[in-house]
């Protein structure tokens, strides 16, 4: 379902990244240790329009990795999923290996 949602104008639909709860030998981490707030692009719309009538395309595209505010986004419900909607220019930035 979410392959199906196209987010309109500047819109960037994102899965959260949850990070693990214990380690590959079953230590269980606390909730502090968490690493950065971060998800995965799923979709994203086709950018806004500038006063001139130009498309200013979205920055991010699908499959990126990326940070996000600790506040903030639109949660929608798809598929028993749960994602957060932000505006392209409300993600922090790419995240890159």
């Amino acid at each position: 379902m979410a392959k199906r949602f196209l987010p309109s104008l500047n819109r960037v639909l994102i899965e959260k990244i949850l990070p693990p709860t214990k380690t590959s030998g079953g230590i269980l981490l606390p909730e502090k240790s968490s690493q950065l707030n971060s998800g995965k692009v799923i979709a994203v719309g086709p950018g806004s329009r500038d006063r001139a009538g130009n498309l200013i395309p979205v920055s991010v595209k699908e499959g990126d990795q990326v940070l996000l505010p600790e506040y903030g986004g639109s949660q929608i419900k798809l598929d028993d999923k749960e994602f957060l909607l932000f505006r392209d220019e409300d993600i922090l930035g790419i995240l890159r290996d």
